[in-house]
């Protein structure tokens, strides 16, 4: 006697378990230019390399005989991968089946999910598309009963552990469909975030909102436009390949866990490296504005700079790289937005990634430009010095070796927010920088008013003045002073840069931050 029968049965349920929500509910989602659950995980992993738990999961209808008719799978799979060669947990919502509502899932496969990756020290990349939390409206029917939020015991250990992983793993979340509720939850809460185009996101959809008198399409109401400006999205792909490709190549930057460490790849690009383009990359005159980026591409190693939440803090630039084949976290100002001024938006920006960085013990560059906070009206409604010493009391907080180049402007109070306070950090000017309490512009009228009004020229006054003060504010004079420690030809940049980055490596410490990072 052999167990052949119970073989043939478990090939059985595992090819309903592979039909989904049925051949109409995938084309259907075909259909509407996504992928399945299934299809995504083979798109996201290295080649065969998926090992499901819990396929047979599901809802059941026998015959009489008590042989099994159907099962309807769980619309949540889970399992283990690789990417690029290295171990994940992977976990995504089935829109075929109930679309993707929790009334038609078992909850205990996405807690689960986010267990393994805890317990193992694995990355965990969600793949979400559907409402998640209590169901839809009918469970309200199908249960008897209406959910209370949050629950008791197991039930509520999966809202801890959906925010209690960004302190222990890398955290990737893909919105590739309509994502409500806790769906919307749990992409948010995540290190990276991506949503691609023609995706939407909300705390509730259209049909709710229309009840407040507001008629909105998902896009209008929470496209990918939208959320990556507000920040409650990093990225937006342009189709779901290319999310796929971004959260392997967010991944490729970090350790499996905060108990290793970032991965060191063999150099590629000449450390010493000093391209001209430099020395004229900052024009002389102040209020010219320029272009941060290619600074950027020109001092890291060639092609590695990984950019994250474009649309949203603008005037910092953020994301990772590597210099010398070293991984780090670079921030770089963007005077093509607010001059480089920090408004409330951008503090929370600054905030966000490098928190990210004390989490995965990555270095940070910082190159700067900044006049100083934002002010006026709307700086003072969205209380920017608030979400300022918060970004300096986070930046303080962090123990990675960091690094400041001063490529032109620093004033003011976010002036001094380019690096820890206590602690030693790296600094470098650029010939270019200029720096202050305050900007000359606006200040000399305040300060010298009397000298300009009895002046029989007050306009020449005024220029005399700025004349006399500018010439004191050379960025030597501070060097003279010990006031900056270094001023350096911008063409060194990259070579000071690998060399901090030497000096840093052996000072990365595995495990875990005194605090855990917060969505």
């Amino acid at each position: 006697m052999t167990w052949t029968p119970e073989l043939d049965e478990l090939a059985r349920r595992t090819a309903m378990a592979h039909q989904m929500g049925g051949a109409d509910k995938v084309k259907r989602q075909h259909d509407a230019g996504r992928l399945t659950v299934r299809e995504r995980i083979t798109g996201l992993l290295d080649k065969d390399s998926f090992h499901e738990v819990g396929a047979l999961s599901g809802i059941g209808t026998y015959n009489p005989d008590g042989s099994v008719q159907d099962v309807t799978p769980a619309n949540c799979v889970f399992g283990r991968g690789r990417i690029d060669g290295k171990p994940v947990v992977v976990v995504g919502d089935d829109f075929t089946v109930r679309g993707g509502s929790a009334d038609a899932s078992i909850a205990a496969k996405p807690l689960m999910a986010e267990d393994m990756a805890a317990d193992f020290r694995l990355p965990i990349i969600r793949i979400i598309e559907g409402s998640g939390g209590g169901g839809s409206v009918k469970t309200i029917e199908t249960k008897g009963a209406s959910n209370l939020p949050g629950g008791i015991g197991e039930s509520s250990r999966g809202f801890y552990m959906m925010t209690a992983n960004l302190a222990q793993v890398p955290v990737v979340g893909l919105g590739l469909g309509s994502v409500a509720g806790l769906g919307a939850a749990r992409l948010a809460s995540s290190h990276f975030s991506v949503m691609t185009r023609d995706s939407a996101m909300f705390v509730a959809g259209p049909p709710l909102v229309a009840r407040l008198g507001q008629t909105l399409t998902k896009q209008e109401l929470g496209g990918a436009d939208i959320q990556t400006k507000a920040g409650a999205i990093d990225n937006m792909a342009e189709t779901e390949e290319d999310a796929f490709a971004q959260a392997r190549r967010f991944l490729s930057y970090l350790p499996s866990s905060v108990h290793g460490l970032p991965p060191v790849l063999a150099p590629t690009d000449d450390p010493a490296r000093a391209d001209e383009s430099l020395m004229k990359a900052v024009p002389r005159n102040r209020r010219s504005v320029y272009k941060m980026r290619p600074i950027i591409q020109s001092v890291v190693d060639q092609g590695s700079f990984f950019e994250m939440g474009a649309n949203f803090g603008r005037s910092i630039i953020a994301g990772l790289a590597r210099i010398d084949g070293h991984p780090l976290l670079l921030l770089a100002s963007d005077p093509y937005h607010y001059g480089g001024a920090w408004s409330a938006d951008t503090c929370q920006k600054v905030i966000r990634y490098i928190d990210l960085a004390e989490t995965f013990h990555l270095p940070i560059v910082y190159l700067m430009d900044c006049p100083g906070f934002m002010i006026g009206q709307e700086a003072e409604r969205t209380a920017t010095i608030r979400m300022g010493v918060r970004a300096m009391a986070a930046q303080s907080q962090t123990t990675v070796p960091w690094c400041t180049v001063i490529i032109r402007n620093a004033f003011g109070v976010a002036g001094a927010a380019h690096k820890p306070f206590n602690r030693l950090s790296l600094r470098y000017a650029w010939l270019s920088a200029y720096w202050g309490s305050l900007p000359l512009e606006g200040g000399i009228e305040a300060a010298y008013r009397a000298d300009i009004e009895a002046a029989d020229d007050p306009k020449a006054e005024l220029l005399k003045i700025e004349a006399r003060l500018n010439a004191l504010r050379s960025p030597f004079r501070s060097a003279e002073k010990f006031w900056v420690e270094e001023i350096i030809d911008p063409r060194q940049t990259r070579k000071q840069l690998v060399d901090f980055m030497h000096l840093a490596e052996p000072l990365r410490t595995p495990g875990k931050t005194s605090f855990a990072m917060r969505p």
